[in-house]
C-alpha cells in the first residue's frame, strides 16, 4: 500500500476506474450476447437493432478509454460480418 497521501489517492482513484470499466465491459458483453442470440435465431430485425446498440456502446467505450480503437474496429467488423452472412 502507498506510504504517502498522493499515491494513496491515486490508488483509490485507480480502483474506482477499474470497477467502472469492469461494469461497462460486462454491459457490453451482455449486449453482444443478445446480438449473438438474435443471430443464431436468424431474427434479422432484432439482430439489426442489437447491432446498432452494440456499435454505439463500442464507440462510447473508445471515448471513455475502456477499449482501444483498433480492438473496437475489429469487434465491429466481426459483428457486422455475422449479420451480413445470414442476411444473404
Amino acid at each position: 500500500m502507498a506510504k504517502s497521501k498522493t499515491p494513496a489517492k491515486r490508488a483509490h482513484r485507480a480502483e474506482a476506474n477499474r470497477l467502472r470499466n469492469k461494469a461497462y465491459k460486462s454491459k457490453l458483453k451482455r449486449a453482444i450476447k443478445q446480438y449473438d442470440n438474435a443471430i443464431t435465431a436468424e431474427d434479422l430485425d432484432t439482430a439489426g437493432s442489437n447491432l446498432l446498440q452494440v456499435t454505439s456502446l463500442l464507440d462510447k467505450s473508445i471515448s471513455k478509454g475502456i477499449l482501444h480503437k483498433n480492438n473496437v474496429a475489429r469487434k465491429k467488423s466481426a459483428l457486422s460480418k455475422k449479420l451480413n452472412s445470414i442476411s444473404q
